[in-house]
């Protein structure tokens, strides 16, 4: 490969390249939300976990993971973390001891109900700096690639 195709190359992924656009959008779409949910001392991946846990009652590390496309070892250390804060709880399985479903604690719960009004303020925001067309889209995608997901 000469020199020119090379730069030529090394050019069109600088501009181009999907996967860096997305991580550069991912990190200026979640400092939004984290700076709006700072004087909780919550992290908005913290309260997707949260929210999760509300919607399933009973949370299995699997499904959460599932849903919220983690790796375990990730969900892992969050719950560790939001356990020892008090915001969740493990709860008892009696299928197998090593999967540790776990669920909000009032803490928990009193706490999502705090964040939730942060949490629209950081979404209002974000809306602003993408455009409603572009959520919607996101949206779209989103549902695409989960139905894609759960189709393999």
């Amino acid at each position: 490969m000469g020199s020119e195709h090379l730069q030529a190359m090394i050019d069109q992924v600088a501009s181009e390249c999907v996967a860096v656009r997305l991580r550069i959008l991912n990190r200026v779409v979640t400092s939004v939300y984290d700076e709006a949910l700072r004087s909780l001392n919550l992290k908005v991946s913290q309260m997707n976990i949260l929210v999760a846990a509300a919607k399933m009652g009973t949370a299995r590390p699997g499904e959460v993971c599932e849903l919220l496309h983690l790796d375990v070892s990730t969900l892992s250390r969050n719950v560790a973390r939001m356990k020892a804060r008090g915001w969740l709880e493990v709860v008892p399985d009696d299928d197998d001891g090593r999967l540790q479903p776990f669920r909000l604690t009032p803490r928990g719960r009193e706490l999502l109900a705090k964040a939730v009004p942060a949490w629209c303020e950081a979404q209002q925001e974000v809306k602003k700096i993408l455009g409603d067309l572009f959520v919607e889209q996101l949206n779209r995608v989103v549902k695409r690639v989960s139905r894609g997901a759960a189709a393999s």
